[in-house]
């Protein structure tokens, strides 16, 4: 996704940014004014962090052969040890 200005560093540094105005605005501390303009470059974020993940899921069909696999299906388990069990 292009970065303009206001563009964060990394989809991390957006969920960041995001939580922490989150926070702010659930604080119930702040100016109307403020608490808008905090608003506004929270959805900027979810945009952001929506395409980038809208990206990355594009980017794993490729690399499936536009088949995304459950992983459980596969036999995959996270929770799984070195022994397999």
């Amino acid at each position: 996704m292009p970065k303009s200005a206001t563009s964060p560093k990394s989809f991390e540094a957006a969920i960041a940014e995001l939580e922490a105005i989150v926070q702010e605005m659930e604080s119930g501390n702040l100016p109307l004014e403020d608490s808008l303009a905090r608003y506004q470059r929270g959805v900027s974020l979810l945009r952001y962090c929506q395409g980038t993940l809208s990206e990355a899921e594009q980017r794993v069909r490729i690399l499936e052969g536009d088949t995304l696999v459950d992983f459980a299906a596969e036999g995959f388990r996270s929770d799984t040890n070195e022994a397999g069990e």
